[in-house]
């Protein structure tokens, strides 16, 4: 060190500084010998030379004691700052590029586990770190997440290049082309995301609770009953919220607010939120199982928010028919339950307001589309017949769009188009709506609220009005903010609404007998002939259409089978394979005829005439995709089912598309999802 040690600043001036002070001395006194001052000069002479040799003795003598010194601290200050190092708080450590660690403080060893301290490696904490993401200059740090032994943090990384370092090392094993190391730095974030996760967890969510059928629970029995009903299923739902401690306030008769931990919340998740089975097995004395709706909402920005989600939520839930909870965060929304049939309710309040609503909008608007589903079925056509004639007792000009028409639909089709009374424009095509559609046009769709299945998804964003009739529970993507929306889960088709609505126009209106025999067959059709889905208002529906004109043997000779047909359909039958001893499966590639998928759909009916089968699924390959049409009774709900494979319908009657025609995959994709929902308890 001795022999490299160049003084430099004010170190060099401190040891130089009594040379520097002879210079102006022998100047001066060359300067009193030029001007005859000899005893002056000399005197300066003499004193420059006496400070040169007091700074060489002072030099000589203190050269060894002053190196020594800055030895010393130099070798003190290396000692006191790896002391520093080693015992901070802040885990450090030095490592090689294959992750082994060449050194570390005492903050990071007691970090490490036991097992992991005998041959050291930042990858014990950060499995997947690998090469490519370390950092490639000094100037670069890389910051890791990790959480490892139970706790969790960020793991900064930097490159530092040696030079000078000793090339080779037997005692820690360092290669002799060693000249890049890592530092790595711990920064334990545990008791951060610990009270983060506690702050989220008391985050607040907001609920609603309604009894579905509580008039059909309370009405026509005696006033103490009532109360007792009530009591008993108020009981049950008091329990339930305080048990998962959440506050419960009850709002009117058959609705309750309430309020739970986001933490209470995922127990509620975790147990299925059993108060929906609970609540059906409320013994109430009248034959009639009391079923609710649940509707919760979580918004990370405010409290408000959440309430808003709730009531997003709870709509949802009636609109999907009821028996079930909606989940709607930031994420996105989650169904529970939804297991039990919706019951008919007996009140026609709502269509009534419906059908004045819908006929003042109808006298607003001179541009008028109804449209169903593509592919219509005998439904889509009746209740858009119901609609065209409201709008025609009103004298307003309404349009029916309709694309493809299946064989089995063409001959009730036809009869429309075949008839005198009814003008040549009443059935166009999507592309001719598309150029007569105008901003101030009103689109009423019927017997679907999906936007993507309606015959011209494109006009719902040209009109500026939407009115939706359906009686499919309501999906998580439904047509957005229409003017006027009626869903009925409840009801067994849409043309039975349409019908109901009829009876309420503001303008008493005569149906026809073809009129009424598309509207029959529409609600004849979808009940399988009054098998599935029927309630008192569908046969006082069918009822009012027979007294209008409807023939039922007209409509049993137009929707008959032929003989080809017959055998198809026998034949999806036959092949049809049982799988878990209770879902029945068929496929069929669409061999005869241009309506496969209803073909398909009626041995989907058919299958469920076998013993022991609780949900049929007939698959049909057709125009480049795959339909698959869904059954059960009661015991399964086909609706979920069909949902996670992108479509919906109703808890005993639906359906969804593949958009590719590899029969194999999907029969495979079915059965997995299948496997799924019953491995979670869903079925």
């Amino acid at each position: 060190m001795e022999e490299q040690f160049k003084p430099k600043g004010l170190l060099r001036f401190y040891l130089t500084w009594p040379f520097l002070t002879a210079i102006p001395i022998a100047c001066l006194a060359v300067w009193f010998y030029m001007h005859r001052h000899i005893r002056t000069g000399t005197v300066c002479v003499i004193t420059a030379v006496l400070c040169i040799a007091i700074a060489l003795l002072f030099y000589v003598n203190a050269r060894q004691v002053f190196f020594a010194e800055i030895k010393r601290f130099f070798s003190q200050y290396e000692t006191q700052q790896l002391s520093v190092m080693r015992q901070t708080d802040m885990p450090l450590a030095l490592a090689l590029l294959n992750g082994d660690i060449v050194w570390m403080n005492d903050a990071f060893r007691s970090y490490l586990d036991p097992s992991d301290l005998k041959k050291p490696n930042i990858r014990s904490i950060t499995p997947e770190l690998n090469r490519k993401q370390y950092p490639t200059s000094e100037n670069e740090t890389i910051t890791k997440s990790y959480s490892y032994n139970g706790k969790e943090g960020d793991m900064t990384l930097r490159v530092n290049f040696i030079d000078g370092f000793p090339r080779t090392s037997a005692i820690m094993g360092i290669g002799d082309s060693v000249s890049e190391f890592l530092s790595v730095t711990l920064n334990d974030l545990s008791d951060l995301h610990r009270t983060l996760r506690e702050k989220d967890d008391r985050q607040i969510a907001a609920g609603l609770l309604y009894i579905d059928n509580y008039d059909e629970l309370i009405d026509n029995i005696e006033e103490f009953r009532q109360s007792m009903i009530t009591a008993l299923i108020e009981q049950e739902i008091n329990h339930y919220v305080i048990e998962h401690n959440g506050l419960l306030k009850k709002t009117e008769n058959d609705k309750y607010f309430f309020a739970v931990c986001k933490r209470d919340l995922a127990d509620m998740k975790a147990d299925k939120f059993e108060i929906l089975e609970t609540a059906k097995k409320i013994e109430t004395g009248i034959g009639r199982r009391a079923t609710i709706s649940i509707g919760i909402g979580l918004a990370n920005s405010s409290y408000t928010e959440s309430s808003d989600f709730a009531r997003s939520a709870i709509s949802l839930a009636l609109a999907r028919g009821g028996d079930q909870v909606v989940i709607k965060d930031d994420e996105g929304t989650t169904y529970f339950g939804g297991k039990a049939e919706q019951s008919s309710k007996t009140t026609r309040v709502k269509a009534r307001v419906k059908a004045h609503d819908l006929c003042e909008l109808l006298m607003q608007k001179n541009s008028i589309f109804i449209m169903g589903h593509t592919l219509p079925d005998a439904d889509s056509l009746g209740s858009a017949i119901g609609i065209w004639k409201i709008a025609h007792s009103l004298e307003r000009e309404a349009h029916i769009i309709i694309g493809r028409i299946s064989a089995n639909l063409r001959p009730l089709y036809q009869a429309f188009c075949d008839s005198p009374d009814y003008p040549d424009n009443l059935f166009i095509s999507p592309s001719q709506a598309l150029d007569m559609a105008r901003s101030d046009s009103m689109v009423i769709v019927v017997d679907t609220n999906i936007p993507a299945r309606v015959e011209s998804e494109k006009l719902l964003s040209v009109a500026g009005t939407i009115v939706v009739f359906d009686h499919h529970r309501q999906n998580v993507s439904p047509i957005e903010n229409p003017t006027l929306s009626y869903i009925e889960p409840y009801a067994s088709s849409a043309s039975e609404m349409i019908t109901e609505v009829i009876q309420y126009t503001d303008t008493p209106l005569k149906l026809t007998p073809l009129e009424a025999n598309a509207l029959y067959a529409g609600i004849v059709i979808d009940t399988n002939h009054f098998v599935n889905r029927t309630g008192v208002r569908t046969f006082e529906a069918a009822s009012y259409l027979r007294r209008a004109g409807a023939d039922v043997t007209y409509v049993r000779k137009k929707f008959r089978d032929d003989i080809e047909s017959y055998k198809e359909k026998a034949l999806i039958v036959s092949r049809a394979q049982v799988y878990r001893d209770r879902f029945a499966i068929a496929t069929y590639d669409g061999e005869v005829g241009n309506s496969p998928t209803i073909l398909g759909a009626q041995a989907a009916n058919e299958l469920l005439g076998i013993d022991g089968i609780q949900a049929s699924f007939v698959l049909t390959r057709y125009s480049g995709g795959i339909y698959v049409s869904a059954r059960s009774i009661d015991e399964v709900n086909v609706q979920i089912i069909m949902e996670k494979l992108g479509g919906g319908g109703h808890i005993n009657i639906a359906g969804a598309q593949f958009d590719h025609d590899n029969m194999k995959e999907a029969v495979n994709t079915l059965k997995s999802v299948l496997d799924r929902m019953m491995a979670d308890g869903n079925l």
